[in-house]
């Protein structure tokens, strides 16, 4: 009975070591968190699938800047600006610079010193030849003296042999001696010609660690400082470079199917991606001599015929071939800036345009003004020039939209 009665009161002893269960709060806190977790996860996956596989297509534009002549326009070509004439300035000698004449920006005329090699050591040579030609001079004075006194004995004793006052045996030594000093001095004569020549070599070296401008126009690059080595082996190290800024042209890509349009002589339009809202009158002056068949374009070259300012070599520039000149009063008028009239919509009672950034849409208010051409409008305020927006946005289209371009 005793070991029944252990037995019972033993069931009824608490065991503190045993897991307790779980409360009812945290029964219901854990599936609202698993709930969460999933709801998040589909959330972002649900960005990520819509922001790359179902991205809205949509057909863009682009704001565009016209001319005022653009009625007149019969092709557009884009291309850069290039010197025809520019100067990489060198030295023929290697050699450290002594002198530096000129800076960047500087203005420059063909023959203009620009700088000077150290010349000490030419100079001394120079000397030293000089020298050698005083003393070559000086042997050659001497050998023409003596001849000249063996000759005049040559004629006394060919005299008195005549007469047969002496014999014939001396005057054959002097007609011998005579004969050799003839050859001394022709020595002599080449000794200080040969002198000479090495005075003028010296002094061609001398003249060549002068560097001059072998043409006119502006430094565009620093040039090389005092102390500096140039010259030697590839002409290493480059004193100056020279652009004849007067030389300035457009270089433009016409394709080849509208080559036949452009006419040698004929009136153009140049615009700069640096100035847009300014224009140049220009010519179409000459034709490249091949075509590039990679691209399917011949290079025409287009003259300036207004004045250069602040046209720098390597500009962007966009050139209009026109079929007529560009009056003095055409030429006054502002560029305007278009966009296509589908891509103008009404948002809250205001115009608006969707430009697109980094493949999303973000409103832009504007202002329009008057029809251009019958497809575009004038924007008096609004995105500038080059930058992309949706041709025809629908209602749907909305600010911080994801899209994806097409040309359908």
């Amino acid at each position: 009975m005793t070991d029944q009665l252990s037995s019972d009161l033993a069931s009824l002893r608490i065991n503190r070591d045993a897991p307790r269960p779980p409360s009812p709060l945290r029964r219901a806190i854990v599936p609202l968190l698993v709930i969460g977790g999933l709801a998040a996860v589909g959330y972002f996956g649900w960005l990520k699938l819509e922001g790359t596989i179902m991205k809205q297509e949509v057909r863009t534009t682009e704001v565009a800047l016209i001319s005022p002549s653009q009625a007149e326009v019969t092709v557009t070509a884009t291309g850069y600006v290039i010197p025809q004439r520019t100067s990489k300035v060198g030295s023929k000698l290697p050699g450290r610079l002594s002198k530096v004449l000129v800076a960047e920006g500087e203005t420059v005329k063909e023959g203009q010193i620009l700088a000077q090699l150290e010349d000490e050591d030419q100079r001394s040579q120079i000397v030293a030849a000089s020298s050698k030609v005083g003393v070559a001079s000086a042997r050659t004075g001497t050998a023409r003296a003596n001849l000249a006194e063996v000759t005049q004995q040559v004629e006394r004793e060919r005299a008195l042999v005549a007469s047969g006052a002496v014999g014939k045996a001396n005057l054959d030594n002097l007609v011998a001696r005579e004969a050799a000093l003839k050859e001394g001095v022709k020595a002599a004569e080449a000794e200080a010609r040969s002198a000479q020549a090495d005075v003028g070599t010296f002094g061609v070296g001398l003249k060549d660690r002068v560097i001059i401008a072998p043409i006119g126009g502006r430094i565009v690059t620093k040039p090389a400082t005092v102390g500096e080595f140039v010259g030697g082996i590839g002409n290493i190290g480059l004193v100056a470079e020279i652009v004849d800024f007067d030389s300035l042209v457009v270089e433009t890509d016409v394709p080849e199917t509208r080559l036949h349009q452009i006419k040698i002589g004929g009136p153009a339009e140049i615009v700069l991606d640096a100035y847009p809202n300014r224009r140049y009158r220009g010519i179409a002056s000459e034709l490249g001599l091949r075509v590039n068949r990679a691209k399917a374009t011949v290079v025409v070259k287009v003259k300036f015929t207004d004045p250069m300012e602040n046209v720098l070599p390597e500009m962007s520039a966009r050139v209009s071939f026109l079929s007529k000149a560009i009056t003095d009063a055409a030429l006054k008028d502002a560029p305007k800036r278009v966009v296509a009239n589908d891509a103008v919509v009404d948002r809250n009672g205001q115009k608006v345009v969707f430009v697109v950034d980094s493949g999303k849409l973000h409103i832009f208010p504007v202002k329009v003004g008057g029809p251009v051409g019958g497809s575009a409008v004038e924007l008096l305020d609004g995105p500038a020039p080059g930058v992309k927006v949706v041709a025809r946005p629908t209602a749907d289209t909305a600010e911080g939209q994801r899209i994806k371009e097409t040309d359908k």
